[in-house]
């Protein structure tokens, strides 16, 4: 029994071009109020406080399969990546930072990247960390539908759509620019240009205000460890954590409970920016997103893929709350599940290996 078809999928997930890899971003002036931003308004939760209610959520949003007795937490996984939004739905939340939100700069390479005619700024949002154990689970950003989008839908369901391969006529176009200003060695991005069952690819150092123009949302990718192995041993670490910058010893923090459990100094912190847009070839296409005469809606979403899952033979129930029914959301991801099959990381002896 096939439950699903790796060859088509590994068609599907992958970006409508490879990164396009820019330098100087932003410029010094504009990293300075959109770090200011972070430091006056923080202290910020961590990315999967932010997007996940359980375990089952997050391996969703990955990849593979958790078995049902697992026992694990979400602070037995936690990671000290921490996340704010600085836009959503087209809306720019801190006035300061206003150009770098609506950049028109950004739309022509958003544009130009697609060959497509109009674009509109939709997101914008920072991860910070200092040096961390990151998981190693490549992953999609949340892919976004007519009708299904991270506005009204979690991240999780988002991808499992992305990944069931079963609503590509619904997928919206998007294009993120990311960049990053980090001054280590280690904290790279890792992607896979060619789909899951393609060699992965890196984004190489030095990584201070560079950027990638990229469809995340049908790329797997993943920040890799951030930091030298001996930094990143973060005792106390739970998903509640909080980081937030700390003016009277100019230093970040990350606190449980109120408590500090590691503290860095600014040189070994690293700052990420997502600035993400919606493309539309053409103005039909356009018209077709905004007039929402052809969205999907969680109802048919749900149906569709119980519906799916049935004539694969699988047993599932009907979920009493789809977004956070822990069995319906295990039966997803034990039909849709796939993940890149080549990976490559340094050893300590930076020797490569694919596996």
């Amino acid at each position: 029994m096939t439950l699903i078809d790796h060859d088509t999928l590994a068609a599907v997930l992958r970006p409508a071009a490879p990164p396009q890899i820019i330098e100087g971003v932003y410029t010094d002036d504009q990293y300075q109020r959109l770090l200011g931003v972070v430091k006056e308004h923080g202290p910020w939760p961590t990315i999967t406080a932010h997007h996940f209610q359980s375990v089952e959520e997050l391996i969703a949003t990955t990849s593979g399969v958790v078995a049902k007795d697992h026992g694990l937490t979400l602070d037995a996984i936690a990671t000290a990546h921490f996340r704010g939004f600085l836009a959503e739905n087209s809306c720019c939340y801190h006035p300061e930072v206003y150009d770098c939100f609506a950049n028109a700069g950004f739309l022509e390479r958003a544009k130009s990247y697609w060959g497509a005619q109009y674009a509109k700024p939709t997101l914008m949002l920072f991860n910070i960390c200092g040096p961390h154990n990151s998981g190693l689970s490549p992953h999609l950003d949340a892919v976004t539908f007519r009708g299904v989008r991270i506005e009204n839908t979690p991240v999780w369901m988002q991808n499992v759509m992305g990944k069931s391969g079963l609503f590509r006529d619904h997928i919206i176009k998007m294009a993120q620019i990311i960049t990053w200003f980090w001054q280590g060695q280690e904290g790279t991005f890792t992607y896979w240009p060619d789909g899951p069952l393609g060699a992965p690819r890196r984004v190489e150092h030095p990584m201070w205000n560079k950027g990638v123009v990229v469809q995340n949302e049908l790329m797997f990718h993943r920040g890799d460890p951030v930091g030298r192995p001996d930094e990143r041993s973060i005792p106390g670490l739970a998903n509640r954590s909080l980081f937030g910058y700390r003016p009277q010893s100019d230093d970040w923090a990350i606190t449980t409970d109120g408590e500090v459990v590691r503290a860095y100094e600014p040189r070994n912190v690293r700052f990420l920016v997502h600035w993400n847009a919606e493309v539309y070839t053409d103005l039909r296409e356009a018209k077709l997103v905004m007039d929402h005469t052809d969205d999907l809606t969680h109802e048919r979403v749900v149906g569709t893929l119980l519906a799916d899952m049935r004539a694969k033979g699988v047993r599932v129930d009907e979920p009493s709350d789809p977004f956070h029914d822990e069995d319906f959301i295990r039966a997803l991801t034990s039909t849709y599940t796939i993940a890149p099959t080549q990976d490559w990381i340094d050893r300590a002896d930076g020797a490569r290996h694919s596996g």
